[in-house]
This record gives C-alpha cells, structure tokens and sequence, in this order.
C-alpha cells in the first residue's frame, strides 16, 4: 500500500516541537493536526514554526473541552521529571501521571500508530508498569500493542549522546515496524560538524526588541535559530577560571586559589562541571540549563563562554528557521526540553515504513 500524500499527527505535550520537526525532516507528508502544550512560551514557538492549531493548556482539560481528532499518528512525551536521573526521584510527582491522558487521548484519536518518549528511568517506574497494563484485554488501549527501546540519539545523526526511551505502539491490526536502524555508529555527529560556519566570538547578550502576540498574552520573539547566538556577562572571577580550562577540560584543571569552597573540598564526583565540550566528540546532553557552565559541560570547546542558544539549537539539530518565542530563560528550557530532531526524523522514517506496509 502506499503511503497517503498526508499522514496526519496529533503531538501532545509538544514543547518547541522537536518531535513535529523531526518527522516532518524524515518526510514532508507528516502533517499536523494539533498540539497540544501548557507551556504558553513553548506553545507560542509551536505555533510560530508550523503555523498549525496548538492548544495553549493543560491536556486534561483540552480532553475535557475539546473533540480528539482521529488521526494517523499521536506523538509526543509526557512530563518526566519524577522520574528523571537528575536529582530526587519521586514516583509520586503528578507529572507522572500525564501518560494516563495520553493514553486516553491514542484511545480517542484511534491512531495507526503512537510514539511515546520519555527518559531512560520510565522503564522502571511504576507508570510505566500501568502503560503496559493499559494494553491488556478489556484496558484502555487494548487495540494496541507497542514496542520499547532506549535509543541513544548519537547512533542516528544527533550531535549529542542522549538517551531516550522510545515507545513505538500500533493497533493490533498493524505488523510491527521494528526499531529504528541506527546510521552513525561509527562515525558521529560531532560538535565541530554541528557549530560549522557559527562565530566563535560573541559580544550580543540580548534578544531582539521585538514582540508577538498570542493566546492572549504579549510575549518575546519570534526569533529565527541564528538570532539566539547570544552570549552572557561573565564576572571576572568565571572568567579567570575558562581561562585555565584546556580543551576537553573541566573544573579539575582550575588552580586551587581560584575553585570554588565546595570544589576544595571535593576532589571526586562530576567531571563534567565545568567542562569544555569537545570538537571531535559529539556533545553530552543538552539540558534546559545549558548556559551555566557549572551545571555540566557546557563551554564552548575554545571560547572562555558557556555555548550560546543559537549552539545548543543546533546541537539539538533544529533548523535555521525555526522560530522561537519566549525569554531567553524559557526559550533555553525548550531547547534542552527537546527531541533531537535527527532522533526525530528516524522514528519517522520507521512510520512511514510502517505505513508503507498496510
């Protein structure tokens, strides 16, 4: 069977719209239908980049107020910070709970196929547990069966190791499409191949004046990707400490007059803190505070700086023209928030090749 001129999406928690774009950079016939975001900055940059109807709220009450339409594909990636590797974990955040509203909505919409995303650690916590029951006959989902791999998004063109777990459902009706076959295990994405062509020297610090309207509420943007290379005021101490960072170095190789008191007296524990990333490597994960450089590897590989935003995005893969709205704050949330587009784009090539065999 050959796959329609359109596959229509429904993306729910959709952020900045890392996984939209990336199905939409694997084949132009994905279309979306809706969004659905609460983040009002991140809805607005949604809306900005793909022009497509975003409801600005939470996805219980858009369940509530709204008809789900029936499409061909539901994406997106509940909230995962309960569960997250990154400090305290709490089986008990609510946030966990947002995969019984996606559920309910793959329920309604009666997709061909569903993508859920999320971080490593979903797999061993208890919603998870719960999904898979969801699948049982006589449960929610019990036209649907999935499969569940963690992906690491270096292996697929990414210029980041970033780990994710990828839940690919179908209906029972549907064969399964397998896992996405990795394109660059050998031969990564690196940092140098993502920032080529980008200024090293940086001197703006702020966004443009120029603002836009939506939902209601006046906000910051839209800015095109390249416009977000901005770089920020470093005191002189922060400043004397890059200096002494060599390539692929970190906060091991500031001299002992110029560490911080916590850093005195803690010789183990992170070597990321305050480290460059590396130009033939691909970059760690970037995270939604990746312009603090002693939040994790964040400096740029020569420049005594954190990565500016116009960085990061392209570490993520997004596009030149993509558009983003939001303050610098909020649009760096969306970026570290995001799908890697190129993970993205080979989940899609996996759903079209899904499609192509009905």
């Amino acid at each position: 069977m050959a796959v329609p001129n359109s596959i229509s999406t429904l993306d729910l928690f959709a952020g900045a719209g890392g996984l939209s774009a990336g199905l939409h950079a694997a084949d132009g016939r994905f279309e979306v239908t809706q969004a659905v975001e609460m983040d009002l900055a991140a809805a607005a940059t949604y809306n900005a980049s793909f022009r497509r109807p975003v409801y600005a709220g939470r996805i219980e009450d858009w369940l509530k107020e709204e008809e789900v339409p029936e499409v061909d594909v539901v994406v997106g990636g509940p909230p995962c910070q309960g569960f997250s590797a990154l400090g305290r974990q709490d089986a008990a955040d609510d946030r966990n709970k947002m995969w019984w509203h996606y559920a309910e909505t793959v329920r309604r919409a009666k997709p061909k196929f569903f993508i859920l995303e999320n971080v490593p650690q979903f797999l061993k916590s208890p919603e998870f547990e719960l999904f898979r029951r969801s699948i049982e006959p006589g449960a929610q989902l019990s036209d649907y069966t999935f499969s569940h791999y963690v992906l690491n998004a270096a292996h697929y063109g990414a210029a980041q190791a970033r780990k994710r777990t990828i839940v690919i459902g179908r209906h029972r009706d549907i064969s399964s499409p397998g896992a996405p076959e990795p394109t660059h295990l050998d031969q990564p994405v690196t940092v140098a191949d993502a920032l080529a062509g980008v200024a090293v020297h940086v001197t703006e610090t702020e966004l443009p004046e120029t603002y836009i309207d939506f939902n209601g509420k006046t906000f910051r943007g839209a800015f095109k990707t390249p416009e977000l290379h901005l770089t920020r005021t470093f005191t002189d101490l922060s400043l004397s400490r890059f200096e002494t960072i060599p390539p692929g170095g970190n906060r091991f190789d500031i001299p002992f007059e110029l560490q911080a008191n916590c850093w005195r007296k803690h010789r183990s524990g992170s070597g990321d803190v305050m480290g460059r990333l590396r130009w033939d490597k691909p970059s760690v994960t970037i995270r939604t505070e990746f312009f603090k450089p002693e939040k994790g590897r964040y400096l740029h590989p020569t420049a005594n700086r954190s990565i500016t935003h116009y960085e990061a995005a392209r570490i993520q893969g997004f596009p030149e023209e993509h558009q983003w709205v939001g303050s610098k704050t909020a649009i760096a949330r969306q970026i570290g928030n995001a799908v890697p587009i190129p993970l993205g784009a080979a989940i899609g090539r996996v759903l079209v090749a899904g499609l192509m065999g009905l």
